[in-house]
């Protein structure tokens, strides 16, 4: 049986491991044993992280909300079961953009759900 030689392939799979670490820093950008064990690190991070950004932005808009809220007299979570009662559906990124752009627009908004039965 012949000889298989995987230099050129071999030396690919480094390469790709190499170029996806470019940035990391020392050894961990120069040395593939390190850049591959960082690498894996990187995009196990990077997926877990895709899914974190989701909740954070989620509980910035809350807060975002809510500080709004407080400043004319109810808080976020009623606000959020008044807006429920007076059948407004408005998303929470939408809402808290509201708040910070137009103040007097989100008090109206509060006022007309505080207002509903």
């Amino acid at each position: 049986m012949t000889r298989v030689k995987r230099g050129n392939v071999a030396r690919k799979r480094r390469n790709k491991i190499l170029k996806l670490a470019k940035g990391f820093r020392g050894s961990h950008s120069k040395l593939f044993r390190t850049a591959n064990q960082q690498v894996m690190k990187a995009l196990r991070n990077a997926y877990r992280d895709r899914r974190k950004k989701k909740r954070d932005f989620r509980r910035l808009w809350i807060a975002r909300i809510n500080a709004a809220a407080r400043m004319r007299g109810t808080n976020y979570s009623q606000l959020a079961g008044q807006l429920k009662k007076a059948n407004i559906v408005i998303n929470r990124k939408m809402l808290s953009q509201i708040a910070i752009l137009d103040p007097s627009a989100f008090t109206q908004i509060v006022e007309v759900a505080k207002s509903a039965p």
